[in-house]
């Protein structure tokens, strides 16, 4: 019953009410509201075969959590110096057809996280094993120890997200720029994030599978523990761990 009263609580309710335009970049400091922020500048020194999704999706909404500390840590995540998104070419363009797809269907992306530094997950590790740090506690994790989130697959000490072909992302209405109730809200850490998790309504898993089913059509695996999370299937470094930073 905690999930289910935590996330009743209103942290997710006005998030997920909150009406922001498509192809813009926000900044997300608290949970209650999303803030408009200026298109970050850019460093251009991706690796060959990277590049800036916004380039690619600019109709996409850009809310990149690891570069605030509206995040499970509660402080911007080492590696992130500005809050773009960054993802292989052959993802970013399988994603690209899966915006333009959803399009038909009324609604855009929002992009949570991409291409993540191994210095990031380092970061997470480090943040694991302080066991008097539960600031986010409430917000993230209310049912759990943090010293078995990695023993519960939410975070790994390897990530696919440093393969750069890996996203967390959820859909927006077209119309009004809203996101759509998934039924729990990125990065919650409990059973109710997992795909076919039995504590959400019918409609929040008719939401779930519109977004999977567009993934999965377009080369994309989902991962059972986190309904926002998928990888690419024929990714093109999959043994591959990038350590450059998010600029």
């Amino acid at each position: 019953m905690l999930l289910i009263t935590s996330l009743n609580s209103g942290h997710y309710a006005s998030a997920a009410n909150t009406k922001v335009s498509s192809g813009s970049f926000y900044n997300s400091e608290s949970s209650d509201q999303l803030k408009p922020s200026p298109t970050p500048e850019k460093q251009h020194k991706l690796p060959q075969g990277f590049a800036y999704l916004d380039e690619i999706i600019p109709s996409a909404q850009y809310e990149i959590r690891y570069y605030s500390s509206n995040n499970f840590v509660g402080q911007r995540i080492d590696g992130y110096k500005a809050p773009l998104a960054i993802m292989s070419k052959p993802a970013a363009n399988a994603l690209k057809t899966v915006s333009d797809n959803l399009a038909r269907q009324g609604y855009i992306l929002r992009i949570y996280d991409t291409y993540r530094p191994q210095k990031a997950v380092n970061h997470f590790i480090r943040w694991s094993k302080d066991a008097s740090d539960i600031q986010m506690k409430a917000q993230y994790y209310p049912a759990l120890d943090k010293k078995n989130l990695f023993k519960l697959g939410f975070i790994a000490s390897k990530s696919g997200h440093s393969r750069g072909s890996t996203v967390d992302l959820t859909l927006a209405y077209l119309k009004n720029g809203a996101v759509v109730d998934m039924g729990s809200p990125y990065d919650f850490f409990g059973p109710i994030s997992y795909y076919d998790s039995k504590l959400i309504s019918k409609s929040q898993m008719a939401n779930r599978k519109i977004l999977k089913d567009a993934m999965m059509k377009e080369g994309f695996q989902p991962y059972s523990k986190e309904w926002w999370h998928f990888t690419l299937k024929k990714e093109p470094y999959p043994g591959k761990y990038f350590d450059f930073d998010v600029e």
